[in-house]
């Protein structure tokens, strides 16, 4: 069910959702949050569906909150959507007008859930300091997304975010690498423990998934991580942690699928998922924990003034501080071998062994007969 109420207020939208929840029958208890969805006009339909898509998993009242016309006469158009329309949610699109843009956090107040969490998502545009602002100040937790920043790079978004950080922040860019994260630390954990004596990450330029795997690693290893750039759109392309007995490589495969190699020393390459999540899958994520990620805060204030800026891959891979491709794996070759064990195995045995256990289970059997 969808309520258009133009010209309105916030008491208007109140009482409407108070009546349509008696009317549609969605409890107020059944929200676990209040998602905050700051966007502009343009953006609007596409984040209210990755946001829609998201609150399955954590049902949530949202409340979307549009920039549109600054000039004129101040105004609040709203729309309130609810049942099937809303999937697991309630959601209320807010679009401000006039004065009224820079007035959203007291137009959102009378519509946040009691005694429940904030958690305030702008998926494009945001401010210099986001904790600082109205809206920011109101929510628990704060998700930004610096790859999706139409107007400023995404390394200048992330030096603003390590300067203005606050527990609670977090970037949707950190949440694609949760992947490569868990992939490298699994690697690390078996033998030969050896230290990390330097760490090459290969990606685009202004990448701010690499920018912050490369700060993770800096600050996690202590040790110099260097970034290398690939062909435009390439995006996140291999890391190399290279130690005493040889190098760790994870490296994404060519055909820009979601998988990659993983090469240990005195071991097989062997592939790998390596899944890159959509907008509403990490947002999902995120939305599973609402207290500080501490770990992300390391990346982002102690490990990204501490990497290093190199030339391209290319010449990395010459020196020797990064793989050139991924690994040959001979996956064809496995099945085959595999195919043959299976066709061996099924074949009856005409080894001695196989004989002699024959004659004891007739011998057994006869005896059996004759006890009867």
């Amino acid at each position: 069910m969808i309520v258009d109420l133009p010209s309105c207020s916030a008491a208007d939208v109140a009482k409407n959702l108070v009546r349509l929840r008696n009317d549609v029958g969605a409890m107020a208890m059944g929200r676990v949050l209040t998602l905050l969805v700051v966007v502009d006009e343009d953006d609007a339909d596409q984040a209210v569906e990755v946001a829609t898509r998201a609150t399955r998993q954590h049902p949530a009242r949202i409340l979307v909150v549009v920039s549109a016309n600054a000039r004129g006469r101040g105004r609040l158009d709203a729309q309130i959507r609810v049942g099937g329309d809303a999937g697991a949610s309630e959601i209320v699109v807010l679009r401000l007008y006039g004065e009224l843009t820079r007035h959203g956090s007291s137009v959102v107040t009378p519509l946040l859930l009691p005694d429940s969490p904030v958690v305030a998502w702008w998926p494009g545009r945001v401010e210099t300091d986001v904790a600082g602002s109205p809206l920011g100040q109101m929510a628990h937790r704060r998700i930004t997304d610096a790859a999706n920043s139409p107007d400023v790079a995404a390394a200048t978004q992330l030096r603003r975010r390590a300067k203005h950080y606050r527990p609670g922040d977090t970037d949707l860019t950190w949440t694609r690498v949760t992947r490569w994260r868990a992939l490298l630390a699994a690697a690390l954990e078996s033998e030969p423990f050896e230290p990390v004596e330097s760490a090459t990450v290969a990606a685009e330029a202004d990448s701010p998934s690499a920018d912050l795997l490369a700060g993770w690693l800096a600050a996690a290893l202590r040790c110099p991580v260097e970034v290398v750039r690939t062909p435009a759109g390439s995006g996140l392309q291999s890391v190399r942690l290279s130690r005493a007995s040889g190098p760790i490589d994870l490296v994404r495969t060519d055909d820009e699928g979601d998988t990659a190699t993983l090469s240990v020393p005195a071991s097989q390459p062997r592939l790998v998922a390596l899944h890159s999540p959509t907008a509403s899958e990490a947002l999902t994520a995120e939305l599973r924990r609402l207290d500080a990620d501490e770990v992300y805060s390391r990346a982002l204030c102690t490990g990204l003034p501490a990497l290093r800026r190199g030339g391209t891959r290319s010449a990395a891979a010459r020196a020797g501080m990064s793989p050139s491709g991924p690994a040959d794996i001979e996956a064809s070759g496995r099945a085959s071998v595999g195919s043959r064990a299976l066709e061996r195995a099924d074949e009856p045995s005409d080894s001695p062994a196989s004989g002699a256990v024959d004659e004891a289970v007739q011998e057994g059997l006869a005896q059996t007969s004759d006890d009867d």
